[in-house]
């Protein structure tokens, strides 16, 4: 029997197998090594020409002499609440504003969607001044809020949901309107059902963005008892240099927390990206 073309032979699926080893390597390789160095004891030199990956005398001690150091609860719960905050703020003003744009009929909508286009064009730092102005004019610099606000509603999270709601059918609203629905029915019931994989992807992106902000918090911050996590262990390179153990158990501590909301959100992303924008 001739074998399909879609079919690949042994020597493509090793190169396939081969390279998907490399990747893995080069994108997880890094966060190993640090969760390594992390647990090695003070005995062991992580400087030496040929170090072991896996820690001879690994502890959990570097986590605690972290916490003993700096305040990093505290900063881990400063950081949680920035990133709620812009995780809702997204979740609702790109749901509504995509929904709008998508599939509400008013004067102006191209034009609003050509602005939100424009201010992607826009790199960040171009706007980080006039946003400095609009946050201190409104009394809230050196606050969490001052913080989440600017991240609250991003253009790419509103076009992303907007790219969602106009994959629906238009078939699914014009029956929802046969049937009486008004627009936030709609939005409920038929919208927002399949629009799950994208707004997976909305949460984790922008959580991961709002956790993982170094630049903004560092120049709206004053006061040591509202840093953010990652500002805050800044202090470990500063009081540590010569010590990477705790860096490496900063390190941890500020990046499991976006693993986990991955992995509690991962299947819904997957699902949705498998099923497609509507379900059959």
């Amino acid at each position: 029997m001739s074998r399909s073309f879609a079919t690949p032979s042994a020597g493509e699926k090793a190169v396939r197998y081969v390279l998907l080893v490399l990747v893995l390597l080069l994108t997880v390789g890094p966060f190993l090594w640090q969760l390594s160095t992390s647990l090695k004891g003070p005995g062991e030199d992580v400087y030496s020409p040929t170090p072991d990956f896996l820690p001879s005398d690994p502890t959990p001690a570097n986590y605690g002499q972290v916490a003993e150091t700096v305040p990093v609860w505290t900063y881990a719960v400063n950081s949680l609440v920035v990133a709620g905050i812009a995780v809702a703020g997204n979740v609702v003003g790109a749901t509504l504003a995509g929904y709008a744009l998508a599939r509400l009929r008013f004067r102006g909508a191209r034009l609003v969607l050509g602005l939100f286009l424009a201010t992607l064009v826009l790199p960040g730092e171009v706007t980080i001044v006039s946003q400095y102005v609009t946050i201190r004019s409104l009394g809230l610099t050196d606050t969490l809020l001052g913080v989440a606000l600017p991240g609250a509603l991003a253009m790419l999270n509103v076009l992303l949901m907007y790219t969602a709601f106009r994959a629906i059918p238009p078939d699914l609203d014009a029956a929802a309107l046969v049937d009486g629905a008004n627009v936030w029915q709609r939005l409920v019931h038929v919208g927002l059902p399949n629009v799950r994989g994208m707004l997976s992807v909305v949460v984790i992106f922008t959580f991961i963005g709002a956790w993982d902000d170094f630049l903004w918090p560092l120049i709206v911050l004053n006061d040591p008892a509202r840093y953010t996590l990652t500002v805050g262990l800044q202090y470990l390179d500063g009081t540590f240099a010569a010590n990477p153990r705790l860096i490496a158990a900063g390190t941890m501590i500020a990046f499991l927390p976006v693993v986990a909301v991955f992995a509690a959100l991962q299947r819904f992303f997957f699902k949705g990206v498998e099923e497609g924008a509507v379900k059959g």
